[in-house]
């Protein structure tokens, strides 16, 4: 096959055993041309009837890696220029549905996305990184774990070959261990070593089997060379005879910077770990499948060691904890805290001496006071040589990951120097985006993480004080006490800063007199006052600008607070306030209005009005939070709920990075109960209580307070007749906030809303979605009774008896008596009338509205159904309570035992009357206050005392 010399076809010379069983035929070219040979990325297509291959090569793309995360495969290539993939894009592979690239930190991604039952392998080979993208997944190999394996021995002089027939193509690792050799394989197995009995210059052989392998340790002569070869399935390994040179497989420091090694070996399939039986010790093989590939070199860490292998690879390791990961391609070994490796750096080119360049300090995140000296020709000239001498080294570096750094690092340390953070940052990012594994290197981290701290960007410092490198470097202890202290975390910081004690001295004044503020504000909020005098007066030592005295300043006002010398620390306040800085001078002009406050010499109107500009005047930080806070605290001390609420909720979400964001939800969450659960708002008019708690909704708690407030609201609503609004709060707990019991209950209080507001089929509804199971009787036996009324209500009369059963509760006979009037059976209900009286005329008090309602369809009641006996007997009864009745003329025609002869449309006037509806309203009314509490006198507002606990003034 020829093509024109500016295509290129594809290599073929990749044995089928490194995706299976599947023998390729020759790759043709699409249409896409390959890159230049030169190119840092060279991108190879090829396709045949089975496959399509992409290959990457070039300095950068033969260092691909291949990832796979569900249906789609990622190719990260270490470039942040992307390829041209235009052809994949508009004409993309058999098996493959869309094809994208992506940006990320220091590289760019290819990410295939595999169409249904599409499979894809990779693996490197000829310098280059392969993925063989299929349209079916090819099969897969077949498991021989119960299999037996023939092992064949031909010895000859010097040399023994131990053949070991496969059914399928597994995965291996060969390698000498002392004097012995180890053959390790990946999959379990029987091994019939009856045809490897002579075995020459080894001596003899023995097989164990795990789970997941078989392993041969084989006694051979220390000087013996071992090399392995496979044939399809079939392993041989050869002891003794001449030496053969191994390759194939690259160990490297990772990427990304993490304090790992990442081995790169095609087909890499498991991990084995061993014990030696002789030794006692335990080590690790990993197997790979073919075609051959080995590590060469003997190398050795603090926390491991890499032997020789003739395939695969092998590690020694003294430490329990080393994790050996085979992934794809990649072998990764690591520990939990990091591997310990030497820096980076060490593996660079010499860089030429640079004539006066700020030189590398001590430690990693120190400062030097030298590195912002800018000689006899001033800052300009200054920086400009050194960024000059970077941008050289820089352009004559390239992609050379073994480039020399050391004048990038110069330029960056002039910069930390002087001040020029965000400069500083993107001269260290560059350098990284260059060389990802100098994100490794404990001075850059130190450096990056000093400069992004110095302007502050904590949590992005924060990463970097966090990474291994810098674990045990006593600046970086510093920095990392600095930024505690700034996010409040006191103890921390202390415990920082004295980890780094040593190296404090290091850095220029400036930062010295910033340190011991800091240090002293943490020494001062864990309770060690004379540890705060000490860092005051050493911070004040540093003859520092005065911004940072200022800082200190507030601190020291603080003390004098805590030491009971409160006008003394006004005093303080009230001069660092008068400064044009913000960052001081809020926080002190807080304290003042706090102090003020105290004292009685500012009044609350005043102190909300100075709160209210310093609310706006600074912004972001803990500062911002403490005069929320504070406002917040003076409002609802005024009873200005609205206000309050308003106030403490205006700590937007960006604040909830901030410890202090917490106080502030509590302080929310406090007045909100008070206003809701205490009785705090019994004050406010029930129009004016239901718009404040739907305007502030979203801080009802959940659980039984947040449903206790809907109920006492809706209960106050209920008692001024504002029944829609009662019924939308309870429905939107059940429908959204309730389950079990707790639904139920909330249900019943809204079917009995909905009667009371005449809505029986909604009362219905409420009912039937709350049913549950094991429900206490009492709810039971309510939601019964309501159930029962609703169906009545519907003219659904046989159905609400049958639903009553034999209840007789006193609610059960009312709605039972109401059914039987509605049915006109009048002397039943009237029966049941009178015997919900019981004995009242025995008692010689006036008659309620409700038994009065009830006397009258008694009487009514015995009257149509023609029973002269009772309604005699009721009139003897109640006649004596005809005088002091609310509806006399009504009641003495009830009661009128045939003298008066009272006419049929007489009865409709009394049974229009006698209306037991209102009287069933208020005993629901009543019964609802007695659940939520509204039968006790309205709880006032908590007191909030004109002077709140103070926030912890920001230093």
């Amino acid at each position: 096959m020829s093509v024109a010399p500016s295509r290129r076809i594809l290599r073929t010379t990749v044995a089928a055993a490194a995706v299976g069983a599947v023998v390729f035929a020759p790759l043709a070219p699409l249409a896409q041309e390959a890159a230049a040979a030169l190119d840092p990325v060279t991108i190879r297509i090829g396709a045949n009837a089975e496959f399509t291959r992409i290959e990457f090569a070039g300095v950068i793309g033969a260092r691909s890696r291949v990832r796979r995360e569900g249906d789609q495969v990622i190719v990260r290539i270490g470039s942040t220029a992307a390829p041209d993939v235009s052809r994949l894009k508009v004409d993309p592979p058999k098996g493959v549905e869309k094809v994208e690239t992506r940006a990320v930190r220091g590289a760019t991604e290819l990410v295939l996305t595999l169409a249904d039952g599409a499979d894809a392998r990779s693996g490197s080979a000829d310098g280059a990184v392969y993925l063989n993208l299929y349209a079916e997944a090819p099969p897969a190999r077949t498991a021989s774990a119960a299999r037996t394996v023939p092992v064949v021995a031909q010895t000859s002089p010097g040399k023994v070959s131990l053949t070991f027939r496969w059914p399928a193509p597994v995965g291996a690792a060969v390698f000498r261990r002392g004097e012995a050799v180890w053959i390790v394989f990946d999959t379990p197995a029987r091994l019939d070593m009856s045809g490897a009995t002579q075995l020459g210059p080894a001596s003899d052989a023995h097989w164990a089997a795990g789970p997941d392998h078989v392993a041969v340790r084989v006694a051979a002569p220390a000087g013996a060379p071992v090399s392995a070869a496979a044939d399809g399935s079939t392993w041989t390994v050869t002891i003794g005879g001449p030496p053969v040179a191994v390759e194939g497989v690259r160990v490297d420091r990772d990427d990304t910077g993490k304090p790992v090694l990442v081995a790169h070996m095609a087909g890499a399939t498991r991990a084995v770990w061993l014990t030696d039986p002789l030794v006692g010790d335990r080590f690790a093989a990993v197997t790979a499948l073919a075609p051959g590939k080995g590590f060469a070199d003997r190398r050795r860490t603090i926390d491991l060691a890499l032997l020789p292998t003739a395939h695969g690879l092998a590690v020694e390791t003294a430490a329990t904890d080393l994790a050996v990961l085979a992934d794809g391609d990649l072998v990764t070994l690591s520990r939990p805290g990091g591997l310990t490796l030497s820096a980076p750096s060490a593996g660079l080119d010499a860089a030429p001496a640079g004539g006066g360049a700020p030189v590398r300090a001590r430690y990693p995140g120190l400062i030097l006071s030298e590195w912002a000296d800018v000689g006899h020709a001033g800052f300009s000239a200054r920086h400009r040589q050194l960024q000059d001498a970077a941008a050289a080294e820089a352009s004559a570096a390239a992609d050379d990951p073994r480039a020399p750094v050391e004048a990038r690092f110069a330029f960056a340390r002039f910069l930390v120097g002087s001040g020029l953070g965000y400069e500083a940052v993107g001269v260290l990012n560059a350098i990284v985006a260059k060389a990802p594994n100098m994100a490794g290197e404990p001075e850059l981290r130190g450096l990056r993480g000093a400069a992004r701290a110095s302007i502050g960007r904590f949590e992005e410092a924060q990463a970097d004080f966090a990474a291994a490198a810098v674990a045990g470097d006593p600046a970086s202890a510093v920095w990392r006490g600095y930024m505690a202290s700034a996010a409040g975390d006191h103890v921390a910081a202390r415990q920082a800063f004295a980890a780094g004690a040593q190296a404090v001295d290091g850095f220029p004044p400036v930062w010295r007199a910033r340190f011991g503020a800091a240090h002293a504000l943490s020494a001062l909020e864990t309770g060690d006052l004379d540890a705060a005098r000490s860092l005051l007066a050493y911070s004040f030592s540093q003859n520092a600008p005065a911004a940072d005295q200022l800082t200190a300043r507030l601190v020291q006002a603080k003390l004098f607070e805590l030491d009971g010398q409160s006008d003394r620390a006004l005093a303080v306040y009230t001069a660092v306030g008068r400064a044009p800085l913000d960052a001081v001078a809020v926080p002190a002009k807080l304290a003042v209005v706090r102090l003020s406050l105290a004292k009685g010499a500012m009044k609350p109107d005043a102190a909300a009005a100075a709160l209210e500009g310093l609310r706006w005047r600074w912004r972001g930080d803990a500062t911002e939070l403490a005069v929320i806070r504070q406002l917040g605290q003076l409002y609802l001390s005024q009873g200005l709920y609205r206000e309050a609420l308003t106030a403490l909720k205006g700590a937007g979400p960006g604040l909830n990075r901030l410890d202090e964001a917490a106080d502030i939800q509590a302080d929310l969450g406090a007045a909100f109960r008070m206003l809701f659960l205490e009785g705090g708002a019994d004050g406010l008019q029930p129009v004016q209580a239901l718009g404040l708690f739907y305007d502030f909704r979203e801080l009802t708690p959940i659980g039984a307070d947040g449903d206790e407030m809907v109920r006492r609201l809706a209960r106050r609503l209920v008692d001024v007749d504002l029944l829609d609004q009662a019924a939308e709060l309870l429905k939107y707990q059940v429908d959204n906030r309730l389950d079990g019991v707790a639904k139920a209950q909330v249900a019943t209080d809204l079917a009995t809303v909905y009667l009371m507001d005449r809505q029986p089929e909604a009362a219905l509804q409420a009912i039937w979605g709350s049913r549950t199971t094991l429900l206490p009787s009492a709810l039971n036996a309510e939601r019964r009774v309501l159930e029962a009324r609703a169906l009545a209500g519907l003219g659904r009369y046989d159905h609400a008896l049958e639903v009553l059963g034999a209840d007789a509760t006193p609610e059960g006979r009312d709605v039972r008596a109401e059914v039987l009037w509605k049915q006109e059976k009048w002397s039943e209900a009237a029966a049941l009338y009178e015997a919900r009286l019981g004995d009242r005329f025995k008692d010689p008090a006036a008659l309620t509205a409700d038994e009065e309602a009830r006397l009258i369809r008694a009487g009514v009641g015995y009257s149509l159904g023609r029973d002269p006996a009772a309604l005699a007997r009721l009139s003897r009864n109640y006649r004596p309570f005809i005088a002091a009745a609310r509806a006399r003329p009504a009641l003495s025609i009830a009661l009128d035992a045939g003298e008066g002869g009272a006419s049929i449309g007489d009865f409709a006037a009394l049974t229009a009357s006698a209306d037991t509806f209102a009287g069933w309203v208020a005993a629901m009314k009543a019964e609802l206050r007695r659940k939520t509490g509204g039968n006790r006198p309205a709880a006032p507002a908590r007191p909030q005392a004109a002077a709140a606990a103070p926030a912890r003034p920001a230093a």
